[in-house]
């Protein structure tokens, strides 16, 4: 029997194992590739193990290359700002979801839960004409609304299922104390759905982060894009590429993603998953 164990142990953690170098080895392909020469990117077959490594490339993009820098600001706010309107509207939608139950209630989780189902690209001439009427084309406040109400069907619903296991009697103790509604909010159920809240800020800031067709699509001044847009309108030629280069700006750019999960992972996860079986 403990032989058994051990062996079905084993077995297990080797499974474990290359299932995890199947899913790093793209990111870890990339990390080799930042640091061989563009001859040596482009030999076939491909090497492995770097014959002569440089770090060339990246005192390219650190010293020379100034557009990186600006896409990546521009990453920064669009993502930072479109996490913060995200959270801030899941987290006063999705009480009012929650607790105001009425008879269209119903239709409005089949209106979010059908928003889902929808590519990115079928509502992209909708938001043009939208964004287009009210001047914000262009713009990075047209840009952060645009990705904001991509994300706020699904926050909305996980943020909704998060006050559904806060029990209503707290909320009726605070009203008899004289607590109104919003206060009884902020003060007393929102404290509680802190993991909710952090899985909602990070889930939207990735995912603004890595927004490809609503900044190619929205912003044509090449200052104003982001890292996605930029880097496929700058850096990836018609004929050749700089290979070099771009997998050393896609090691840079995936920097700030990587702190985060990292650090927060734990919470990210709890908060999901807390969501997903709570109500």
């Amino acid at each position: 029997m403990k032989r058994n164990r051990t062996l079905n142990n084993i077995l297990k953690y080797v499974v474990l194992g290359l299932i995890l170098l199947f899913l790093l080895f793209p990111l870890l392909w990339v990390l080799i590739t930042s640091f061989k020469t563009n001859m040596e990117a482009y030999k076939f077959p491909p090497t492995f193990l770097v014959r002569n490594p440089t770090v060339q490339s990246y005192i390219n993009l650190f010293t020379v290359d100034n557009d990186f820098f600006t896409y990546y600001k521009n990453n920064f706010i669009v993502a930072g700002s479109a996490a913060l309107i995200t959270t801030f509207m899941a987290v006063i939608s999705g009480y009012a979801l929650s607790r105001f139950h009425f008879k269209w209630n119903n239709w409005i989780v089949a209106a979010f839960t059908s928003a889902q189902m929808f590519p990115v690209v079928s509502r992209l001439i909708s938001l043009y004409k939208i964004l287009g009427d009210v001047k914000l084309i262009n713009t990075h406040p047209g840009l952060i609304l645009a990705v904001t109400a991509g994300m706020l069907p699904f926050t909305i619903m996980l943020m909704s299922s998060f006050y559904d296991g806060i029990p209503k009697e707290l909320e009726e103790a605070a009203r008899v104390d004289g607590a109104g509604r919003f206060g009884t909010l902020f003060k007393v159920v929102v404290p509680l759905v802190k993991p909710g809240m952090l899985a909602v800020g990070i889930y939207a800031f990735l995912l603004s982060w890595d927004d490809y067709l609503h900044a190619s699509t929205l912003i044509q001044t090449d200052a104003l894009r982001t890292l996605s847009a930029g880097v496929a309108l700058r850096y990836l030629g018609e004929l050749s590429y700089d290979w070099s280069l771009i997998n050393t700006i896609s090691i840079v750019g995936t920097i700030p993603m990587v702190v985060i999960f990292f650090f927060f992972q734990k919470y990210m996860v709890k908060g999901l998953v807390a969501g997903a079986v709570k109500g």
